[in-house]
């Protein structure tokens, strides 16, 4: 139904009722629709049915119908009902008058809806379309037309064609009611309706929000019927977040299709999620530049990420660190960048770890330079800071009895333990020794 609203026509009432008839807002299969007011100035969308078919009684059934339909639901979603007369010689009934273009006009105008905006609006519909199946009415003619985008939300309006849950049809054999390209499957082969058939009328009319196409092309009644019965949905432009959600909604078996209940819920995390993070229109990579920096700021990084993680105790001989944690966790045995580099790590004040060791004798706090007793050592590579005002313990009681000497090549720096160190000359030299004189025993002996 076209809601554009109009002036009233020569033939159009002034007064229906009670009501003070001022514009028309659209006209429909059934009648026309207008706004007006009561003597309190409240406003409303009061319906007439045409003159032709006032005096046809499936009509007069449909619109009794929707009438009833109308009173029984009770939700945000729907219009109010206010007053009716379906005994009058024209029978009408006033609805709350819903401010607001529908979602047709709304897309038509200014394009597809966000991804979050299609999931904010698919939420309130589908809740609204719960309260409509606990009234035991099923609305069957669900389109982006029928559906008015108000200030308070959207709002389901035309139950003109609704149906009670189990009613028989009242139209003729091989004549399908609604609108093709949002009719179920089985309203065009003629079957029962359920609340399914309005799930699959929402999941078209939230494709046609997304994209501002049916999702069944353009055509004919005919050829539309058809592919909505034996073609699938095309879902191109549907945001991947909403996508496979839509595409369950348009299942051919109703039984496949998800409850409106559990769309609800679902859409809710939808809307919700993308209006945190609209993502839909920023690819992956870009997102990855953004949240995980190289160069110098990957360092700092990590090293703001370490130390949000909690401290570990330290092993059995060994002191907790008393500063920060390591800038770059790095695999056992390698040294990070920075130190092979000779360059300080990020948020440390001291050298790197390939000038850890200088030449004894030497002081400052260049690349090649010791600190001086009592100074404090910035921690590097996960190892706790030395402790000040005492003397350097070996290394071997440092490391567990594992001596680190100067086998690495290429750093410059002597052993670092020259007591241990003379220790294992010593020892290699008794041990070369006492092998020869076994071999020249053996020589004499033979």
């Amino acid at each position: 139904m076209d809601m554009t609203m109009m002036r009233l026509r020569r033939e159009d009432p002034r007064v229906v009722g009670s009501f003070r008839l001022h514009r028309r807002l659209g006209a429909g299969g059934m009648g026309v629709v207008y706004l007006g007011s009561d003597r309190k100035g409240q406003r409303v969308a009061l319906k007439v049915i045409r003159p032709d078919l006032a005096e046809d009684q499936e009509f007069r059934s449909r619109f009794a119908r929707e009438v009833s339909a109308a009173r029984r639901i009770r939700g945000g979603c729907t219009a109010r009902l206010v007053a009716a007369d379906l005994e009058a010689e024209r029978p009408w009934f006033a609805t709350q008058y819903v401010p607001g273009p529908s979602l047709h006009d709304k897309v038509a105008e200014e394009g597809p809806l966000t991804a979050a905006e299609v999931a904010s609006v698919g939420a309130a519909l589908s809740e609204g379309l719960v309260a409509v199946h606990e009234a035991g009415v099923v609305h069957r003619d669900l389109k982006p037309s029928n559906i008015l985008l108000s200030p308070k939300g959207p709002r389901i309006i035309d139950f003109g064609i609704a149906w009670a849950t189990g009613a028989s049809t009242l139209t003729h054999v091989g004549t399908a009611v609604g609108s093709p390209g949002f009719l179920a499957p089985e309203q065009v082969r003629g079957a029962a309706v359920t609340p399914a058939t309005d799930v699959f009328a929402l999941g078209a009319t939230l494709s046609y929000a997304a994209t501002g196409d049916s999702p069944f092309g353009h055509g004919s009644s005919e050829v539309m019927l058809y592919r909505v019965v034996h073609e699938e949905a095309h879902l191109r432009g549907v945001p991947d977040a909403l996508a496979p959600l839509v595409r369950a909604c348009l299942a051919k078996d109703p039984e496949e299709r998800p409850s409106t209940l559990q769309l609800s819920l679902r859409l809710k995390e939808i809307a919700a999620r993308e209006t945190q993070h609209p993502g839909s229109t920023r690819g992956p990579g870009q997102r990855e530049v953004i949240e995980r920096p190289t160069g110098r700021l990957a360092e700092q990084y990590a090293e703001q990420a370490t130390q949000q993680r909690p401290v570990t105790p330290a092993p059995r001989g060994r002191r907790r660190p008393e500063t920060a944690a390591p800038a770059q966790a790095q695999p056992r045995g390698e040294r990070p960048a920075s130190a092979r580099e000779g360059r300080p790590l990020p948020g440390g004040s001291g050298a790197g770890r390939g000038a850890r060791r200088p030449g004894p004798g030497t002081q400052g706090g260049g690349p090649e330079t010791r600190p001086s007793q009592g100074a404090e050592r910035s921690p590097v590579a996960g190892r706790p800071p030395r402790a000040t005002g005492g003397q350097r313990r070996p290394a071997a009681s440092r490391t567990g009895g594992t001596a680190r000497t100067g086998a690495r090549t290429g750093t410059g720096r002597r052993p670092a333990n020259p007591r241990l160190l003379r220790q294992r000359i010593v020892v290699f030299c008794v041990v070369t020794l006492i092998v020869a004189l076994g071999i020249m025993l053996v020589q004499g002996l033979a």
